[in-house]
């Protein structure tokens, strides 16, 4: 197998040499899960776009749906627009309702697959000028684009709302206004401020349970309307402590890129579902250990699962709004797209040392499908910041 000289910490050079694969579950295996698995999937940039990506958008519209139907072929579902795909950060509402369009119609062109698309009110500008109706007004008009489209909603959690509301009856209000109108039981997804720090006392509290009490009321009252919730806080205990509460027929989806492996797992009270960023970088290791959970194999699933944990804690270590570098960095080194640029040039938020940590954990947990070409790009990558061997 290939071997690579890697920089370390204490600024040495020191060889590294790789493993094997994991090998890509069939897709009669990945037809058969026993769990509902979203991949919040990132957008591919386009990269000779005459543009200023610091300030513009520019998308590589056939790279980003050949993402997706990798992802489909998988037997994964696609979370789309979502904060994995830079949304509030590069990806503006404009791009984000292109970005739905298109995948909404390659979905419709395949059998049996999933997706849903997150709304929000990232069309607000979140100054201290914005009102709740305001708010409410900006979910109405995606959520009115989106259906008018036939996708399935994500209620994104909203920087504006955050702002302005003044307690949790804020948030009832809009979220109840939001649910009453909507035709299709959704998903709510409460984002943790170690994703975003605009989202910090979402629910009207910088206390996450007590936070948690006002959405669990709001799903109770409005349960016809929930399908699930995702939680993002980086806290098994806290999304467990949620999941025994929610009422019947509402799912848990696990957004915690720590502690997946064993949130899906279960206990003998319940699992959760996924919607995660880490089954973009990770999606042939998430389906195989998800085919063998249906096949009642937990040793297998976590024999496959549980070595992608370190890597998926390294991509998503702090500060965790970073965490999309590292899963395109991912999506380049397994040839799934030409370049390593993103959308706002986020390639520029992780260092070298963390890219070269991240490549040593992708190889442990066997998710580099090829690792010549992996050790290839890499070396490329290595040259142009001035390492070489």
């Amino acid at each position: 197998m290939a071997t690579i000289t890697l920089p370390t910490a204490d600024r040495r050079l020191a060889p590294y040499a790789m493993g094997e694969p994991i090998e890509f579950p069939s897709r009669a295996e990945a037809a058969g899960f026993n769990r509902i698995a979203y991949a919040a999937a990132h957008v591919v940039a386009d990269p000779l776009a005459e543009i200023d990506p610091w300030l513009d958008t520019a998308i590589d519209w056939e790279k980003t749906v050949a993402f997706r139907n990798y992802l489909w072929d998988l037997g994964l579902g696609v979370a789309e627009a979502m904060d994995t795909a830079q949304r509030g950060g590069g990806l503006d509402w404009p791009s984000a309702r292109e970005l739905i369009r298109r995948s909404l119609e390659a979905a419709k062109a395949r059998t049996g697959v999933r997706i849903c698309c997150g709304v929000g009110t990232d069309q607000l500008d979140a100054g201290p000028q914005v009102t709740i109706d305001d708010v409410i007004r900006a979910y109405e008009e995606q959520i009115e684009s989106v259906e008018a489209m036939g996708g399935r909603l994500v209620l994104m959690a909203s920087r504006a709302l955050a702002r302005v509301a003044r307690s949790p009856d804020d948030y009832a209000k809009v979220y109840g206004r939001i649910l009453r109108q909507v035709r299709e039981p959704v998903i709510i997804h409460w984002l943790g401020e170690m994703f975003d720090p605009a989202l910090v006392g979402y629910w009207g509290s910088t206390d996450h349970m007590q936070g948690m009490e006002t959405c669990l009321d709001i799903i109770r009252s409005h349960v016809a309307k929930v399908d699930g919730v995702k939680v993002s806080l980086l806290s098994r205990e806290k999304e467990i402590a949620m999941r025994r509460r929610l009422p019947k027929g509402v799912r848990m989806y696990t957004g915690d890129d720590f502690n997946y492996a064993e949130l899906i797992a279960g206990d003998e009270e319940g699992y959760s579902d996924a919607l995660l960023g880490i089954f973009d970088a990770i999606a042939p290791a998430a389906s195989a250990a998800l085919a063998r959970l249906a096949k009642g194999d937990r040793q297998g699933f976590h024999g496959i699962l549980e070595p992608t944990v370190p890597l998926s804690r390294h991509i998503f270590k702090a500060p965790t709004r970073f965490y999309k570098t590292g899963v395109v960095f991912l999506a380049w080194l397994n040839g799934l797209q030409d370049h390593f640029i993103m959308v706002g040039g986020q390639e520029s938020a992780r260092s070298i040392l963390h890219l070269a940590e991240l490549f040593r954990l992708a190889d442990k947990a066997r998710v580099l499908h090829d690792p010549e070409l992996a050790a290839t790009r890499m070396s490329k990558l290595l040259a142009l910041h001035g390492i070489t061997s």
